[in-house]
């Protein structure tokens, strides 16, 4: 997929020193101002040195100003929704409940959006293909991944019996530690810096097995055990601290993960799932 060069800005924000995460703020507050700015303005616009956007420019694999600011330009002819001020998009105390829930709305599409536009085709090929071919298939994710790694379990449980997931970290360390070179592992970590994750990401790699992360950034202490990244596009403002976007946009992936397990293997997964619906049947009301 062409990610769009705001959403690239995001993702790589976690790679950004002090000063060129100023100079990254900035931008994604005004992409529309910073197309007119010399490299001079948008360094005094961001109380940092004219090295430092070049420090900035280096990190986001550009030659230098003026073809950052190309790409910039490009991506935002592409669609109108990523030049939204982030003031226009964040969660405020002026707030009032209108106009707080037409923002949620907002935050909550455009989770699903960046990821969509983030999905790298050829990882995700090569995810269904580690999916399809192992022997055990095992969720694994702390606090609030954690109950994403149990959603994304339970779905593909419908279709698929050799899918895992426990909620105790401690029981996740153990089955990390003693997993076979013929099982995958999938990840779930917003940030990639929560420390039991990357154990448990360390403990796969060390049993030999292999590693599918769905994260928010591409570097990062869990991404360095990652056979393949999947990147979710989520940001929380000031007050949206836990909010569902994140958990949201996970999702949209472990959706398309599930729709095409189910594509490759139809036959046998519809008749799995004929099975697993009988036997939840009579929980419902008729």
């Amino acid at each position: 997929m062409q990610e769009d060069y705001l959403t690239k800005i995001r993702s790589a924000y976690n790679q950004f020193t002090k000063a060129e995460k100023k100079v990254a703020d900035y931008i994604l507050a005004n992409p529309n101002k910073v197309l007119f700015m010399s490299i001079s303005d948008l360094a005094e616009a961001c109380n940092v040195g004219d090295t430092s956007v070049f420090r900035f420019c280096k990190t986001m694999n550009v030659k230098g100003y003026q073809e950052f600011k190309m790409m910039l330009s490009l991506s935002m002819r592409s669609t109108d929704e990523d030049i939204t001020e982030t003031s226009e998009r964040n969660i405020t105390l002026e707030d009032d409940i209108s106009k707080l829930a037409k923002k949620v709305l907002t935050e909550n599409i455009s989770a699903i959006q960046e990821t969509y536009s983030l999905l790298d085709l050829k990882q995700m090929t090569a995810a269904m293909d580690l999916l399809s071919g192992a022997r055990k298939i095992i969720f694994f994710g702390a606090g609030t991944s954690m109950l994403t790694a149990m959603k994304a379990m339970n779905k593909f449980l419908r279709i698929e019996q050799k899918v895992y997931c426990n909620e105790v970290v401690n029981v996740q360390l153990m089955t990390a530690a003693t997993m076979s070179p013929d099982d995958v592992a999938v990840i779930f970590s917003y940030s990639g810096a929560t420390k039991d994750t990357v154990e448990i990401a360390r403990l796969v790699k060390e049993a030999g097995a292999r590693t599918i992360v769905i994260t928010r950034f591409n570097r990062s202490p869990l991404t360095e055990y990652a056979d393949i990244i999947l990147l979710c596009g989520a940001n929380e403002g000031t007050l949206q601290s836990g909010s569902t976007s994140a958990e949201i946009s996970q999702l949209f992936l472990v959706d398309i993960m599930y729709s095409e397990y189910y594509r490759r293997h139809y036959k046998r997964c519809s008749a799995y799932l004929e099975k697993t619906s009988k036997a939840i049947a009579d929980k419902s009301f008729n």
